[in-house]
């Protein structure tokens, strides 16, 4: 029996996805899945109804969620799976991993990535005594270019989500076409601009993946305040410059909520090997390959297991137990069906008000509307 699978291009989403394959299929002689991968920005945008056409397994971003219920495109795991298996995965799972693929009952996903943005620094160059703690003393300690951190549009949006989100702003909010309430996104524009004067401008054009690459070899650059962590760059060899990462920053008092990242492996409405599929997922997702070939193969469980156990740790200078708290605290961006179409206009009115300034408000306006159309999609 082979099966096809599509995952992404980097070494947490492939070889850790490869290698639970390859051990669940010396277990089970007459099953395997070959794997493909595309980029990271093809993973964030490109529909999943074209992939679930091609492909049997789909490691997938939660945001398809909605439009997966809505489409039929997915497995609904939560008819296929034993209810025992799905309520242990929930009650182990790191943050709102397992339910951020849940929508409206329909269980899109089985979470086996979690990830939310974390604060990262250089050891060798810094001690974690020394790094900024705040958003006002990362600014004061960017001058230099001492602090990187990735600009590009989908994660400046994501940065703008947490920050208003931690300023106590009414995000998205029920019966509202606003994305925020003015006041604070406002005022959260103008921050993100003066931590962006206060960098090197490279940080527009690095992504988590490229940020972590730089940081990992910079001469100059020792903090970056939130990423989405890697946790192969806190591993032995996999980087020249391993980096520590802890618990995100401060914002106005409070641990700044991250929005929520992360894969889920999603089965294909049209797979004709669905019980096998659903099997193999169970396998993968399980706490004991989570915490041990998934996570040894350079993955980043979504199994609370794994992120605390002692193993996962000491081999990544204990990159889960000190930031499990960021995941757990992290927001979930909205789910509903048209919410990509709006995340794609979004987020380069972000970036072009960060990078060139220009008036705050009308950035606002310009998300409400993008927000409002989104529905029709």
């Amino acid at each position: 029996m082979q099966l096809r699978g599509i995952t992404w291009n980097h070494s947490r989403g492939f070889s850790s996805i490869v290698a639970a394959t390859q051990r669940y299929s010396e277990l089970n002689p007459n099953f395997d899945v070959s794997w493909e991968k595309r980029s990271l920005s093809e993973f964030e945008s490109k529909p999943i109804q074209v992939l679930a056409e091609e492909f049997d397994l789909l490691v997938i971003d939660h945001p398809w969620a909605g439009f997966a219920t809505r489409n039929n495109v997915l497995l609904p795991l939560n008819e296929w799976m034993d209810v025992d298996f799905l309520a242990e995965q929930a009650s182990h799972s790191v943050g709102a991993s397992y339910s951020s693929y849940n929508f409206d009952g329909f269980q899109a996903a089985l979470a086996i990535d979690a990830a939310s943005p974390v604060s990262l620094h250089r050891p060798d160059l810094i001690s974690a005594d020394e790094v900024p703690r705040t958003f006002d003393e990362t600014v004061e300690f960017a001058r230099g270019g001492k602090v990187l951190y990735a600009a590009t549009p989908t994660y400046l949006l994501m940065d703008f989500y947490a920050l208003c989100n931690t300023a106590g702003g009414s995000l998205f909010m029920p019966k509202s076409n606003h994305v925020v309430d003015q006041e604070t996104g406002m005022e959260v524009l103008e921050d993100m601009r003066r931590l962006a004067c206060a960098c090197d401008p490279i940080i527009f054009e690095l992504d988590p993946i490229s940020l972590h690459e730089l940081l990992g070899e910079s001469r100059t650059a020792m903090f970056c305040p939130f990423v989405y962590g890697y946790v192969n760059y806190s591993r032995r060899g996999y980087v020249t410059h391993p980096l520590k990462a802890q618990n995100i920053i401060y914002y106005r008092g409070k641990m700044l909520t991250g929005v929520l990242g992360g894969t889920g492996l999603a089965i294909s409405a049209s797979t004709k090997h669905a019980n096998a599929a659903c099997d193999f997922a169970a396998y993968v997702a399980s706490p004991k390959v989570q915490s041990t070939i998934f996570c040894d193969s350079g993955g980043q469980p979504a199994n609370r297991t794994a992120w605390l156990d002692e193993e996962c740790n000491r081999t990544t200078l204990d990159f889960f137990t000190d930031t499990i708290a960021s995941l757990d605290n992290a927001y979930v961006r909205p789910r509903y069906s048209g919410y990509l179409a709006f995340q794609d206009e979004a987020g380069p009115l972000i970036y072009d008000y960060v990078r060139n300034g220009g008036n705050a408000l009308d950035v606002l306006k310009s998300l409400d509307v993008a927000h409002v159309h989104s529905y029709n999609r």
